[in-house]
């Protein structure tokens, strides 16, 4: 399998997912600049956390559309290339248009860090396909624009069709308002486009992929994207 990750100016955890990769594919990413459009055929596009263009503007507004590369991405996405987006990668595709969709501010309006449990809610796409149906997963997140919002029309398409991948719960499963740590509609972690080929979530699971790290439950992600694409 090959694959890129974009760099941004800001991004800061594009190296943790090119180890995760290269572990689960057995090759190295390309790390590719965002100022240079001519990104090569690849199997899998990341766009990687961190905080590009310092979010001066908005979080991943900038980066989606004052940078050389994302129309490539775009124009590949639209093609049926996989495209990862996580935290900050998530916040880019929406404001690229590619997921629907928008991560305001956290409603406690302070940046959390910290591991949340995830329910597994749709399985059967080679981002999750390593996973149980409603199986729960301990995930790290980092951010201060995780709050996922939607109109109502909308997160009623996203159930209807399946879209969502991920959503906050409790280490059983369950629903409390605790648990969801920015506030996002119908506890959202991560969603699908419609074909099922652009995966935005919030949590990093680059961080928990190895057990040097605290934990592998976010490895089964990259391996079974190596298994699909390879």
């Amino acid at each position: 399998m090959k694959s890129a990750v974009i760099v941004f100016p800001g991004s800061n955890c594009d190296r943790d997912v090119a180890v995760a990769l290269e572990q689960s594919t057995g090759r190295a990413p390309v790390m590719h600049w965002h100022g240079d459009p001519q990104l090569p055929d690849v199997d899998l596009i990341v766009l990687p956390g961190g905080f590009s263009y310092g979010d001066y503007l908005r979080a991943g507004a900038m980066a989606a559309h004052a940078t050389s590369v994302m129309p490539t991405v775009v124009e590949r996405a639209r093609k049926g290339v996989r495209v990862l987006g996580i935290c900050n990668g998530f916040q880019v595709l929406t404001e690229a248009g590619l997921l629907p969709g928008a991560l305001m501010r956290n409603t406690n309006l302070s940046y959390v860090c910290r591991d949340v449990w995830l329910r597994v809610e749709n399985n059967r796409t080679p981002f999750t396909e390593g996973y149980g149906l409603a199986q729960v997963v301990r995930i790290p997140v980092a951010h201060h624009d995780g709050n996922y919002y939607a109109d109502d029309a909308t997160l009623k398409h996203l159930a209807d069709k399946d879209r969502v991948a991920f959503r906050y719960c409790d280490r059983d499963g369950g629903f409390r308002a605790p648990d969801n740590p920015n506030g996002s509609r119908d506890n959202i972690a991560g969603i699908f486009n419609e074909s099922g080929t652009v995966l935005g979530l919030m949590p990093h699971p680059e961080r928990l992929a190895d057990p040097r790290l605290g934990g592998t439950d976010g490895r089964p992600m990259f391996d079974a994207l190596a298994r699909a694409l390879g």
